[in-house]
């Protein structure tokens, strides 16, 4: 573990807590900063729920466990958090103020050899780091939830930012066990997020205009292009299929597609009616019971699961 270089998080809410303990499972030390104590035995329990889970779905050796654990010092003490991080990884609230604020105090308080890093998951990250002196050292990590399972890690560039920077982030995540990839220009969204977000507009664009119901838009995805998505991406369906029939297709189906640019009225509607889904007891763009809800929410991670086995990401 000596050779390891040392982590830092800062914020141990489910992003922080979850990127300390995939640190911690690949031999990382890690220092994550709690804001206070009730945060701090929070995320205690956090990493050993899902520790447990991780070694009863056979993803760590039980036996490891308890050294995994120790890997990581929940701290109080900002100074204490970054005063001998080789990487800083700040988790907290999507606030710009309040990030860019983080940032000036994270680059004084840093040795000079740090990368300091934003989990943002779409904020310019050229603007977190404009109080920021050391502005060539600063860049985007933007983890996917939860961040012990989902591979992907976006590494966002600024117009600053030094190469050194980004090639020294991007190995240690491929030592954490992520799967890095560059984003060359610091725009909203990032890539993951801007194309998840097309394929949300075009299914709430259905379901107003009356062509299906929100089930079975899901199901359409589920059961179709969606089982696809995890061994082939869509730059390489180009390729496999032809860019003459792609182009064909796009020609005549692009003029029907949603292109609107703002956010669909339904969703407003849903937000003025107080139908928010999970959050207001299931009522959302369609109706869950309580037991489905909880359903869903026991199997989400056991099925991401079955499925990172499946596709060897694990």
């Amino acid at each position: 573990m000596e050779n390891k270089a040392k982590i830092s998080v800062f914020g141990a809410g489910k992003m922080g807590t979850g990127i300390a303990l995939q640190f911690a499972v690949t031999g990382f030390p890690v220092k994550l900063l709690a804001f206070d104590v009730r945060e701090q035995q929070t995320s205690a329990g956090v990493i050993e729920d899902n520790l447990k889970l991780l070694a009863e779905n056979g993803l760590v050796d039980a036996d490891r466990c308890d050294e995994i654990r120790k890997r990581i010092d929940i701290v109080l003490d900002f100074d204490e958090a970054a005063r001998e991080a080789d990487f800083a990884i700040e988790c907290v609230l999507e606030n710009m103020e309040l990030k860019q604020n983080y940032f000036a105090r994270l680059d004084q308080a840093c040795k000079p050899g740090a990368v300091l890093c934003t989990n943002t998951s779409a904020m310019s990250v050229t603007e977190i780091a404009s109080k920021s002196v050391h502005r060539e050292r600063i860049l985007g990590t933007h983890f996917w939830n939860p961040p012990f399972l989902i591979p992907l890690v976006e590494v966002v560039r600024t117009a600053d930012v030094s190469d050194h920077a980004v090639d020294a982030v991007c190995d240690v995540l491929r030592e954490a066990g992520k799967k890095p990839i560059v984003v060359k220009k610091d725009v909203p969204g990032f890539i993951a997020n801007r194309m998840q977000n097309a394929l949300g507009r075009e299914a709430v664009s259905i379901i107003a205009n009356g062509i299906a119901d929100p089930k079975d838009v899901d199901d359409a995805v589920k059961y179709s292009f969606g089982m696809r998505l995890g061994t082939i991406g869509p730059i390489e369906q180009i390729d496999a299929i032809g860019a003459d029939l792609c182009l064909s297709i796009s020609s005549y189906l692009y003029s029907y597609l949603e292109d609107s640019h703002e956010p669909s009225p339904l969703l407003k509607e849903k937000v003025e009616r107080g139908e928010l889904g999970f959050k207001t007891g299931g009522v959302g763009m369609q109706t869950w019971t309580a037991e489905e809800m909880k359903a869903y929410n026991d199997g989400l991670i056991t099925n991401l699961i079955k499925v990172g086995k499946a596709l060897e990401r694990f």
